[in-house]
């Protein structure tokens, strides 16, 4: 399914500025006022693909810059063609499954592109909605969504996704676990089928994979795994154990009057990982 694979890992060497990856001006002096010179990893392998247009599957975890890795390349992208008739159109949709994520990548597109024309506006559930759908029909060209107002405001024929350029799909995964994945594929049929698509996910299970396919078109790869951090005071044990006797295991260690906190997890997502 994917056209190119591009990864990195603790050893990436952060020697690049965003000024090498050909960003305009106007975003330049956007990042430049909030103190960012160097990108991430993610963002340096990724904003050159977005900006060839080339569709991206992104897989990364939360806090390693991945919403700068979109939202600059389409800020950049949309800015190269301003053209627009009476009325802005939504020519950028991102869909993500929180209003707290929401509110974020909203924010970001609009501290980068404070210096281009361009209009941000965001909408989610649990709040009155003439906001929302005020600015919707003031126009603009970036809409940030969450998948249950996004149908609403649809149904309600306050949007219509004809002219969106440019899709992502932010933390896949989540949207998977938060029962989204049917909103997700509705809205994926509002889309034109000409687009650029970006996919954003921290895992890939089977299901996310299929969702994958169906979005993309012949995709650049780019996985970035943050390097893992231990707190220096939790010791770390591994117990061999057949599988029999783990639950055995756990009481006896449970038993230890000298552990005060305990934290136990499932481990049902890792046994279905095939080596």
């Amino acid at each position: 399914m994917t056209k190119k694979i591009e990864s990195n890992n603790s050893k990436f060497k952060r020697d690049i500025e965003f000024k090498s990856l050909k960003i305009i001006e106007p975003i330049l002096e956007a990042l430049q006022k909030e103190g960012y010179r160097t990108p991430t990893p993610i963002q340096a392998k990724s904003i050159p693909i977005v900006l060839r247009g080339t569709d991206l599957l992104g897989c990364a975890q939360t806090g390693t810059g991945k919403t700068a890795a979109f939202a600059i390349p389409i800020l950049q992208l949309l800015s190269s063609n301003m053209a627009y008739g009476k009325k802005r159109k939504i020519r950028s949709l991102i869909v993500t499954p929180t209003r707290e994520l929401a509110i974020q990548i909203d924010e970001s597109f609009k501290t980068y592109g404070r210096h281009t024309e361009l209009r941000t506006t965001v909408i989610f559930g649990g709040v009155n909605q003439n906001k929302q759908t005020a600015a919707l029909h003031g126009g603009v060209d970036i809409l940030v969504a969450t998948p249950g107002r996004l149908l609403d405001l649809i149904n309600q024929g306050h949007i219509t996704l004809n002219f969106v350029e440019i899709f992502v799909l932010d933390e896949a995964d989540r949207m998977l676990d938060m029962g989204f994945i049917h909103d997700v594929k509705r809205i994926i049929k509002e889309l034109p089928r000409k687009r650029q698509s970006l996919f954003f996910s921290a895992t890939m299970p089977t299901e996310i994979v299929k969702l994958a396919s169906t979005i993309l078109s012949k995709p650049s790869q780019v996985t970035v795994t943050p390097p893992a951090s231990t707190v220096d005071i939790i010791k770390q044990s591994v117990y061999f154990v057949d599988k029999g006797n783990k639950n055995a295991l756990l009481i006896d260690i449970l038993k230890n009057e000298t552990i005060k906190t305990v934290l136990v997890l499932p481990v049902q997502s890792m046994v279905q990982i095939k080596l």
